[in-house]
């Protein structure tokens, strides 16, 4: 056991430990209240006094909710030595989360967001303060659940941070490799003398490498052999890639961060993004609401991300990008009913959507449905080595997990999907038959008209009277082997030809 004067912990409950400190789960002597001990070791102490005080010092000046916060700096009884007392986070950190198998993927967009959201409010919480953190990386980024049973991530680890302003440049490096922009990664990491000085954007590179880990399970830049055992050729990867090349499928929300991710890992300091565009790009994600869009032609669940100030018009533009049926094409039902969206007005009249109850597209021109489109689960089963290694064996079985766990997510996906399909099919149907009644319905109504007007000729009108309901279900319901496809389009046909009808009995 250890402790202070306030606090109490056990070696065994240890959290975190790196090359200075070691983190452990304590309690208040006097409340019992859970808190995170940060207890430096004797290596600490090797530093020059300025960097040993540093952290202490931003954590002081730092107040936010997505950074944790410091307590009270104590020291232990016998050893003095020094100790932050610091807030606990009981979920663990973002690395932690990224490990579970059911990530290896990356995280549900949904929960993606909540981690944008809150690793951009702390960065900017640093900037205001011209703190530069330095150690940006998923293990530094530490999660608790709110009240709510939200996620809430919060920025930890300031003992590479340092107050720097935007124009200022410092030579000292710090970080983990993976996360390092290329030219500390050069001088840190292989080991080559260089006289660069370095600002405040390699965290932004940092944050990049970052935020693409929590989107897709995966660092962007890795070597056969992994980021550790190939090194040159990893500084190779960062430092000879084309200008704002990176990997990853533009859909959907990563339509939107694809181009963010791109310009913050740009070698060239130059070429990258400062902090104000990136937060002003992100905070244009942040802003925008979703709504959900079910296409019909190809059996897909789509999010579709739009301000509220936007109109109708550029809603319908982004659907057409993510489905390819284009606006004029496009026709809407949300709950069983037409949706007519005016192009001109704004989103905000858009229906409240969500991934159970969203617009389901149908397209009006005669196109081929496309089907699903998934990559098969199978083909990221990794294969184990025929020797005994523990490690290996370790990330084989991993591996298989997060694949299987893939599978799952696609197979609700696709079990979601026919439902909407189903009920979506249902709908069109139904809304096919209460055309046809109301065109046939207008069609009889006009028929007796002209009967009641010809008199003699009355019975030539009935026998044209079912000649034309013949017709029309002929045209509406057509025979042959593609069925309910056949009957898909002629919608607006038939509100035509029933508005004609009308147009008849006024005469």
């Amino acid at each position: 056991m250890q402790s202070t004067v306030n606090y109490l912990w056990h070696t065994d409950d240890l959290l975190g430990q790196g090359a200075t400190a070691s983190v452990y789960k304590a309690r208040n002597k006097k409340s019992g209240e859970l808190v995170a001990v940060k207890v430096f070791n004797t290596a600490s102490y090797l530093r020059p006094r300025e960097v040993q005080v540093r952290e202490f010092e931003v954590l002081r000046k730092l107040n936010h909710q997505n950074i944790v916060k410091l307590f009270a700096v104590e020291e232990t009884g016998a050893s003095r030595q020094k100790v932050l007392v610091m807030e606990y986070c009981s979920s663990g950190s973002l690395l932690s989360v990224l490990e579970s198998p059911e990530n290896a993927f990356g995280l549900p967009e949904e929960e993606f967001l909540v981690v944008l959201r809150c690793v951009v409010a702390g960065m900017n919480h640093l900037r205001e303060n011209g703190i530069v953190h330095r150690d940006i990386k998923p293990g530094n980024i530490m999660r608790l659940l709110g009240e709510e049973g939200q996620s809430i991530y919060k920025l930890t680890d300031f003992g590479a941070a340092r107050e720097l302003d935007d124009d200022e440049k410092f030579i000292s490096v710090y970080g983990t490799e993976e996360y390092l922009h290329p030219d500390m990664y050069e001088r840190a990491v292989l080991r080559k003398p260089q006289q660069k000085a370095f600002g405040v954007t390699v965290d932004l590179w940092s944050i990049g490498v970052t935020l693409y880990h929590a989107a897709t399970g995966s660092l962007p830049f890795v070597p056969f052999g992994g980021p550790r055992r190939n090194k040159e050729i990893m500084y190779r990867i960062t430092t000879e890639k084309p200008a704002g090349a990176i990997a990853g499928t533009q859909r959907g929300l990563q339509s939107q961060l694809v181009p963010i991710l791109a310009n913050v890992l740009e070698v060239e300091q130059a070429k990258c993004w400062g902090f104000d565009q990136f937060f002003a790009e992100t905070s244009d994600i942040l802003q925008r609401a979703v709504v959900h869009v079910f296409s019909l032609p190809q059996a897909a669940l789509h999010h579709v991300y739009i301000h509220a100030h936007n109109t109708v018009a550029i809603f319908l533009e982004a659907v057409y990008k993510q489905t390819n049926v284009a606006p004029q094409h496009q026709e809407y039902l949300f709950e069983g009913h037409l949706c007519v969206l005016e192009p001109n007005l704004s989103a905000q009249h858009i229906a409240h959507t969500t991934a159970s109850s969203p617009l389901t597209l149908f397209s009006m021109a005669s196109e081929t449905p496309k089907g699903l489109a998934f990559r098969d689960p199978a083909l990221d089963i990794p294969k184990f080595v025929p020797k005994v290694d523990l490690q290996a064996d370790y990330n084989t079985a991993k591996g298989a997990m997060g694949a299987g766990y893939q599978a799952l997510r696609l197979a609700r996906a696709l079990l979601a999907g026919q439902e909407l399909m189903l009920r979506g099919l249902h709908w069109f149907v139904e809304m096919l038959q209460a055309t046809c009644r109301r065109t046939l319905e207008v069609t009889r109504t006009s028929l007796l008209f002209l009967s009641s007007s010809l008199g003699p000729e009355s019975d030539k009108a009935d026998d044209g009277a079912d000649a034309v309901r013949a017709v029309q279900e002929e045209e509406v319901f057509p025979r042959g082997r593609n069925g309910l496809r056949h009957g898909r389009a002629p919608v607006k046909q038939l509100q035509r030809r029933g508005a004609a009808g009308s147009a008849t009995l006024l005469l």
